[in-house]
């Protein structure tokens, strides 16, 4: 694929293009797939999404594979343990947030809620297709980003402001945001065809 294609947000860096290419703007529908990118999402606060893409797999050892069940029992000398971690964001407010964000899972779960169902509700239920043709036609944040914020904040998730959630809607699938000219819109485009 020739590289001047791509959306220009990935640069260079081979794990930034693999990313691009193969998890960007791809529809997820899979509860823990989606808790573990909002988490995710939320420790990039204030940082690169690279920064954190790169420790990912640091994330998912510390924090038990993203297992809501595990998480809600942390106590005090696992957050501690967390905050010595090198391998992940040391910052309390973002560790304590993974364990709010799982109670909050579970809370919607136990109200008999999919927690794929409650994200995508947001969009309809399916991508919203964009056609941005420049990078800086892409906003930071929609109505639609706006309401899942909100929505997410009252179930007693946090660091999911609009920002950071639309981050999470384009990551995974629920607005396509390549550019049309990137391989990757259409690519997205017809996964979403296929749901």
């Amino acid at each position: 694929m020739d590289d001047q294609q791509r959306c220009p947000w990935c640069g260079d860096d081979p794990l930034y293009v693999h990313y691009h290419d193969t998890v960007w703007g791809r529809p997820e529908y899979d509860d823990l797939a989606l808790f573990e990118k909002l988490c995710l999402d939320g420790q990039q606060a204030g940082l690169s999404w690279i920064t954190i893409l790169k420790k990912q797999d640091n994330y998912r050892a510390a924090y038990d594979h993203f297992e809501p069940e595990r998480i809600v029992r942390y106590d005090k000398v696992k957050v501690d343990a967390l905050l010595q971690d090198t391998g992940i964001v040391r910052n309390r407010l973002k560790v304590e947030s993974i364990i709010r964000n799982a109670r909050g899972y579970l809370e919607l779960r136990d109200q008999g809620h999919s927690f794929s169902d409650f994200l995508w509700s947001f969009v309809g239920g399916e991508p919203i297709q964009n056609r941005w043709q420049r990078f800086t036609d892409v906003p930071v944040y929609t109505p639609e980003a706006e309401a899942m914020s909100k929505a997410l904040k009252k179930r007693g998730f946090n660091f999911v402001g609009p920002t950071i959630v639309y981050a999470f809607m384009q990551a995974t699938g629920m607005v396509n945001d390549h550019l049309v000219q990137c391989p990757q819109h259409a690519a997205c485009r017809e996964l979403a065809n296929n749901v």
